[in-house]
């Protein structure tokens, strides 16, 4: 099964983000359109049989529109991945210079998960739940 909903990701620094995303969290880069050094028009990063998509943030007509960390203060959005060993990817994203914000712990609803923000503040969880089997 493939996801219909694929969130969007915009990045002060998308060639790291890319790098980042893969060493921390596990992404691998599907496809990268880089015009030129250091620009990313898009990425697509797949973890599983999910998919994020990112570029350079941008003031275009549609870049202009989305809010960012860096000019909110805080995330506007949170992303939820499914891993198996939660424990394991968690030490994986300290281990790469992701800040733990919530550690793993088991939940009421059912699995594990720990929260994060990535390089550039971004919030993250990553679980064992499966809201699609469980």
């Amino acid at each position: 099964m493939s996801s219909t909903v694929i969130p969007g990701l915009g990045y002060q620094d998308a060639p790291k983000a890319i790098e980042w995303l893969c060493d921390a969290f596990g992404f691998e880069a599907r496809l990268v359109v880089e015009p030129e050094p250091g620009m990313i028009a898009h990425a697509q990063l797949i973890h599983g049989t999910g998919m994020v998509m990112l570029g350079s943030d941008r003031e275009d007509e549609f870049g202009s529109q989305v809010a960012t960390v860096e000019t909110t203060g805080k995330p506007t959005a949170a992303l939820y991945v499914v891993v198996e060993d939660v424990e394991a990817h968690a030490e994986r994203a300290r281990s790469a210079g992701a800040e733990i914000t919530i550690e793993p712990a088991e939940q009421d609803y059912g699995g594990s998960d720990y929260t994060c923000r990535d390089f550039e503040g971004n919030l993250w969880s990553f679980g064992s739940y499966n809201p699609w089997i469980d």
